[in-house]
């Protein structure tokens, strides 16, 4: 059943249900649009729902993420550029010499490691003790980095998954289609299926957006090079700065084709949890596009 807008979620979302996290994000988008000042939402809203295709990391009980040397090395690049965000933009002073620190030191470890699965752990330490995921408990900071991250490495490792995936987010879209908004590792797949689908989009919206991650997502989307999906007609992306999920911005500057479609940057504050697809989507900064395409002047 295609949608008029179709919502895509993002990594973390194995505890919930696709009638749970639709009613949730639906509820959500209908508040950003109340505090962009649109009417309520009386267009079909429907969600791509792919968190039930993620197995777990390395199994019930597991400390670190196990698979192949291919998911292993990619899980471990994924760590560092976490932490690379953190050193560069962590949200306090404390948190970028800390992720400075932990660089430095898996550098010097990198030399003696017998292989990527050596490093998984004291990186992922490192990580949970940045304050945007140490304030939930070390337990619940692992939740909100571990299976999530290892989500994005079977997207990108496991060809089952990553069509499967992208097939249920274009199975939604259709010519009455008008806005798709993505989340976290939903705007890849989003980018991705839009590029399948190659019809007419009047809007992207892309929130907490890993996909100007070079080397580990940038250079791993489809089709390359990289460009903005044909026939998209305008792109907005937003994100928190204290979201280390997000990457660089200025997605104009990546996508060729990106000047008469990509908009400059929105900046909003998530308030204590930076990267939740909720908090994005209850920002007047996403409703104002959403009504502004359903309801045009």
């Amino acid at each position: 059943m295609v949608a008029e807008i179709v919502l895509v979620h993002g990594i973390g979302q194995e505890n919930k249900d696709q009638v749970e996290l639709e009613t949730a994000m639906v509820s959500a988008l209908a508040a950003g649009l109340a505090a962009a000042g649109h009417p309520p939402l009386t267009t079909t809203a429907r969600l791509a729902y792919y968190a039930d295709l993620f197995s777990r990391p390395g199994g019930q009980g597991s400390e670190t993420a196990t698979g192949t040397p291919e998911q292993e090395a990619l899980y471990e690049r994924l760590l560092l550029d976490l932490l690379r965000q953190a050193a560069e933009r962590g949200p306090e002073p404390a948190d970028r010499r800390q992720a400075e620190r932990a660089l430095r030191q898996a550098d010097g470890e990198r030399a003696g490691a017998q292989g990527p699965r050596a490093l998984i752990r004291p990186l992922l330490n490192a990580i949970t003790r940045v304050s945007t995921f140490s304030r939930h408990g070390f337990s619940l900071a692992e939740r909100y980095v571990r299976m999530p991250l290892w989500q994005v490495t079977q997207y990108f490792t496991d060809e089952r998954i990553r069509t499967t995936v992208r097939a249920r987010v274009a199975g939604l879209i259709g010519a009455d289609t008008r806005v798709v908004i993505a989340h976290s590792l939903g705007t890849v797949v989003a980018y991705e299926a839009l590029h399948q689908l190659g019809r007419p989009l009047p809007l992207l919206i892309t929130l907490g957006s890993p996909l100007g991650l070079r080397t580990v997502i940038y250079e791993r989307l489809r089709p390359q090079p990289a460009q903005v999906p044909p026939g998209l007609a305008r792109w907005v992306n937003i994100l928190d700065p204290d979201d280390l999920i997000a990457a660089r911005p200025d997605l104009d500057r990546l996508f060729p084709g990106a000047a008469d479609v990509v908009e400059p940057h929105a900046l909003v504050d998530n308030g204590a949890e930076p990267h939740a697809a909720g908090a994005y989507l209850r920002q007047a900064g996403t409703g104002r596009p959403v009504g502004q395409v359903l309801r045009p002047v």
